[in-house]
């Protein structure tokens, strides 16, 4: 159903309650096999929100949706979700068979009162769409799974005061070869990222020559992602590594561009060609525009004189 209520799962617990899971042997982290998951549902497709983190390696062809995008897994991936986004699941028990990876959950107060309570919010990845997944090669799934099964040995153990910061700079480990990994892919899909750049040029051209810019004022971030069918994080960590600039900054570089070709080829007046770039107060205009180009807009024309 299409405006079907999400299962609010808030804990690990829950979640392994609602997956028919023995109780987890740690209540803030746990590692579940997708192997072992064989919920029965009548419905067509599952909408879940997590209370807690997740990172996932996953093989098989179950189908997932989130946001705007369908993903099949039918390769290994690594995806992954902060607290409190939606994720739905196509049931299919034929597929469900087929599955394997695992499921490393970490609840926020695992995590409290360590260094990475604070770092976890800067690793971008959480916030990508899961058709933004990381494709791993078999070399990078097998650090990985030996990393996570490091996680599950540890906690496995007798659980004392050493076994958090074991277990946090694991977390660690894991996330800065996630990070390292994500450049790869960045970086050796070619083909598919200077085709997203060339939208992206397309994109913004489009707007600035239509009366969007002056109607709305300058695109968002989230406006352009959108367009492009990404989210907002992945472009930013896309454009970073292919351009080493920000979405903003390949915006207001088409602004500068468009407001150079006003200034150079019509009389406009500075605030007329403000208006028409979407500024309320031609101070504003002017003050990024000496900021991008260490020259005042009218400097700028006069230098064509």
């Amino acid at each position: 159903m299409a405006n079907q209520k999400p299962y609010h799962i808030k804990t690990i617990s829950e979640f392994h309650r609602f997956n028919g899971l023995p109780k987890p042997e740690h209540p803030l982290i746990s590692i579940v096999d997708y192997g072992n998951i064989h919920r029965e549902s009548d419905e067509e497709t599952t909408s879940l929100m997590f209370g807690y983190y997740s990172i996932s390696l996953k093989r098989g062809v179950t189908k997932m949706h989130y946001g705007q995008q369908h993903y099949d897994f039918d390769e290994g991936i690594l995806y992954f979700m902060a607290p409190n986004q939606i994720l739905k699941v196509h049931n299919n028990p034929s597929e469900a068979l087929q599955r394997s990876g695992w499921l490393l959950l970490i609840d926020s107060d695992f995590l409290w009162n360590t260094p990475l309570a604070s770092k976890i919010q800067q690793y971008e990845f959480f916030d990508y769409a899961v058709n933004e997944a990381l494709f791993l090669s078999d070399k990078e799934e097998e650090i990985l799974n030996t990393i996570v099964q490091n996680i599950q040995q540890e906690y496995h153990s007798n659980i004392d005061k050493f076994t958090q910061n074991v277990i946090i700079s694991q977390l660690e480990l894991l996330l800065t070869y996630a990070e390292w990994f994500y450049e790869r892919q960045f970086i050796t899909r070619k083909i598919a990222n200077h085709k997203m750049l060339e939208r992206l040029e397309r994109l913004l051209n489009d707007y600035f020559n239509s009366n969007n810019v002056i109607v709305k004022g300058l695109p968002t971030v989230q406006h352009i992602a959108n367009g492009l069918n990404v989210s907002p994080n992945y472009l930013s960590g896309l454009l970073k590594v292919l351009t080493g600039q920000s979405t903003q900054q390949h915006i207001h570089n088409k602004l500068i561009e468009k407001a150079k070709e006003k200034l150079s080829t019509t009389d406009l007046s500075v605030s007329e060609i403000a208006y028409e770039l979407g500024f309320e107060h031609p101070q504003s205009f002017s003050k990024l525009f000496k900021t991008k180009t260490n020259l005042a807009p009218l400097e700028f024309r006069h230098s064509f004189s």
